[in-house]
């Protein structure tokens, strides 16, 4: 990334801003003015930078494939933690062994964006940053620690269907499907009702932007003021096709515990409006909430494509992303 192109925020993608603006470092690092170049070079570049980098890893406890490294903002300055430190910041650089690794965090960025800005969506507060030489890395705020440090309790939902590696194999988080976690909702939560829509809502949004990896591990429960459990903010969304050929659903049952589809699903291989009412049905949706919830996700979004225009992927991406919202959006229609 040349940083003399930037035009847009690279957290809010607001116009008219080189570096990040104030809603975003207000939601974001609290106000703090913090500039959206890391105070270190890329770790493939840099030995040193690459040995810190590695020791950080071991002490991070956060799961998942992609690497995950603990930062916390000390006065107006990103800096990665210590050991026995507790960050409050996830930055993830770009991956390895995929396709397009480049636009890995752009993506992930993006489709974080549309959710909140455009579907009204709870996520974790979230921007893109760079590396001294451009090469850019995905930064949220963690929602699950204390102004004071301390920790809000916090459960996936691989841990509430009691799935684990020993018990359930490699693929644990994968073995499961979307009515069964609405179904783990209704049994943890008690205002489950409200918090079913949510989730409703990120099942829909996930299928819509072609996220593959909406795994057991990828929903979680979090502890509120009140010390009960709620649907935690939205994290890891990404339009994984961009990156790997994968299919509508990460959980390999889909949306039902059972065979169910519709006759269009079993026509065009793919779910249509009519899975996903029986769905909400299933988990506890009222029908008539049902039509408002979809309504925004049938509608077309002007300002979705406003912020993939804006957004950091390359032009090329930028078509692929589109190309492939619209293609889900037909089938929604049907």
């Amino acid at each position: 990334m040349n940083f003399d192109e930037i035009k847009y925020c690279p957290g809010t993608l607001a116009e008219g801003f080189s570096t990040y603006s104030p809603g975003c470092l207000r939601n974001l690092f609290n106000g703090k003015k913090v500039s959206h170049v890391l105070p270190y070079e890329q770790p493939q570049q840099n030995e040193e930078v690459a040995e810190k980098f590695m020791e950080n890893r071991k002490h991070i406890s956060i799961s998942g494939v992609q690497e995950k490294l603990s930062f916390l903002l000390e006065k107006n300055v990103l800096r990665l933690t210590k050991e026995g430190e507790q960050g409050t910041y996830i930055l993830k650089p770009m991956p390895r062994d995929l396709k397009k690794v480049d636009q890995v965090p752009a993506n992930e960025h993006l489709t974080m964006q549309i959710a909140k800005q455009v579907y009204g969506l709870k996520t974790a507060e979230n921007a893109l940053i760079f590396f001294r030489n451009g090469s850019p890395a995905y930064i949220t705020k963690r929602f699950d620690v204390k102004e004071d440090g301390g920790k809000w309790g916090k459960e996936d939902f691989a841990t509430l269907a009691g799935k684990t590696k020993d018990n359930s194999g490699a693929n644990f988080k994968y073995e499961y499907s979307y009515e069964e976690v609405g179904l783990l909702i209704q049994k943890y939560v008690p205002a489950w009702r409200i918090e079913i829509e949510k989730y409703f809502s990120l099942v829909l949004f996930n299928f819509l932007f072609s996220n593959g990896d909406a795994h057991l591990k990828n929903f979680s429960l979090l502890e509120s003021s009140k010390g009960d459990y709620l649907l935690s903010p939205a994290y890891d969304l990404i339009n994984t096709k961009l990156h790997v050929d994968d299919a509508d659903f990460a959980l390999n049952k889909g949306l039902f515990s059972d065979d169910f589809k519709s006759e269009q699903y079993r026509r065009n291989g793919h779910p249509a409006k009519s899975d996903f009412a029986e769905f909400a049905k299933r988990i506890g949706v009222a029908e008539k909430r049902f039509e408002k919830l979809i309504i925004p996700f049938l509608e077309k979004q002007p300002f979705m494509e406003t912020l993939v225009d804006r957004s950091f992927l390359t032009d090329a991406n930028k078509r692929g992303y589109l190309l492939m919202y619209n293609t889900k959006r037909n089938l929604l229609l049907v």
